[in-house]
């Protein structure tokens, strides 16, 4: 039996985040994890945070713009939670040495994104989850949190009144990969799930092998309400070939989508009059579907997005890696042609029932990032709020 105050299960963004700030409030703890921290699926980010960090923004605008992209079905304290704390999350990940897109006069560099009224989209080129990731991980290393990576966890040990809320965590089970053996770790003062997405449920995802729900199963199990499961989110730019992410950045860069028929459909078939591409995930998404079910698709399955009039500088300077990935998986040179996109199951807003502090009705076990609901997503997630997702409730649960 291993024994420790706090215990995260997970070791991506949501994970990495939550163990620095229990550490920082004397906490020890160790991170139990199925992958090496670096290879957890919070490195495929590519967009962005969104932090209201400019003059002439303010975090109220944030929030009014993730509660109305959330068809008004976010819930107002973690919505605020998030908007408000984000600004000083993303300025800490700086301060600990982020390498941040800049524009020539020094200044973070920020970005439209869908359905945001201000362009507050801080970015790291086009691995902004990537170069958090790696940021993160180095402050964990630098305190001297234990890792135990390749340890796969199987169940949460929960005593077992007969209401959920009179149970207790004390702590999970976990198989040790490399050695075949099962032992115990024990948590004093809590567990914090923080096991990412489930997209693996999907055959068309943008999510990693990796992603396969587990922390929802083994919170679910242990009796925790699980919330807003219906709430799946598809990207309107995944590869057709693999479902690897195309950044919402191309199209906050001036990306345009076309159908067969070489429309720019967003606009001419009257989806989003006002923001065409750049519209909400959701509304984009419906638009691809509808305009590949009534034969303007190309050869039936997807649409374009083409970024050539970017110019080669631009594209090279902010979104060089989407070159690499339309080359490496469907042979396609964004610089002289347009890439094959379609939609991708891409983020559950639902999942674990939490409030804005990660507890769940279990005494003991807490839930962050995409694992967990504390439904500041609502029905449907603007780009650019689950890096912040994950940077403020973590650092929230971690503190709790």
């Amino acid at each position: 039996m291993r024994e420790y105050d706090v215990i995260v299960v997970g070791a991506g963004g949501a994970g990495l985040r939550a163990a620095i700030a229990a550490q920082e409030n004397g906490a020890d703890v160790a991170m139990v994890t199925k992958l090496h921290p670096v290879r957890s699926h919070t490195g495929a980010a590519e967009g962005g945070i969104n932090a209201a960090l400019r003059e002439g923004d303010d975090w109220r605008d944030h929030a009014y713009d993730t509660m109305k992209g959330s068809d008004y079905l976010g819930d107002a304290p973690a919505v605020e939670a998030l908007t408000r704390e984000s600004p000083k999350e993303t300025i800490q990940l700086e301060n600990w040495g982020m390498a941040f897109s800049r524009d020539e006069d020094g200044q973070v560099s920020q970005r439209p994104f869908g359905g945001l009224s201000f362009p507050r989209t801080t970015y790291a080129g086009a691995e902004t989850g990537h170069h958090m990731l790696h940021t993160m991980y180095e402050q964990v290393v630098k305190r001297g949190i234990e890792v135990y990576d390749e340890w796969y966890v199987t169940r949460l040990a929960v005593t077992d009144e007969d209401e959920p809320e009179e149970r207790d965590c004390h702590g999970v089970v976990a198989y040790d990969i490399k050695r075949g053996e099962i032992e115990g770790f024990r948590a004093r003062d809590g567990v914090i799930l923080a096991t990412g997405g489930l997209g693996q449920v999907y055959d068309h995802t943008t999510n990693a092998i990796a992603n396969t729900g587990d922390g929802v199963a083994m919170a679910y199990r242990a009796g925790v309400p699980i919330e807003d499961m219906e709430m799946i989110q598809f990207h309107p730019t995944t590869l057709p070939s693999t479902g690897v992410l195309i950044s919402e950045g191309v199209r906050g860069e001036g990306g345009i989508l076309y159908n067969s028929e070489g429309e720019r459909f967003m606009f001419e078939g009257g989806y989003a009059n006002n923001d065409g591409e750049l519209a909400s995930r959701d509304v984009v998404s419906r638009a691809e579907l509808n305009e590949v079910n009534n034969g303007r698709g190309i050869e039936d399955e997807y649409v374009h997005l083409d970024m050539r009039h970017l110019g080669e500088d631009r594209i090279l300077d902010r979104l060089e890696n989407i070159l690499h990935l339309a080359e490496d998986f469907e042979g396609v040179d964004g610089l002289e042609e347009p890439m094959p996109v379609k939609p991708g199951q891409h983020y559950a807003m639902g999942g674990i029932e939490t409030d804005e502090w990660g507890s769940t009705c279990v005494n003991g076990l807490y839930a962050v990032g995409e694992c967990a609901c504390a439904s500041v997503h609502g029905a449907n997630r603007l780009g650019g709020n689950a890096l912040p997702e994950l940077a403020v409730f973590g650092a929230r649960a971690g503190r709790h």
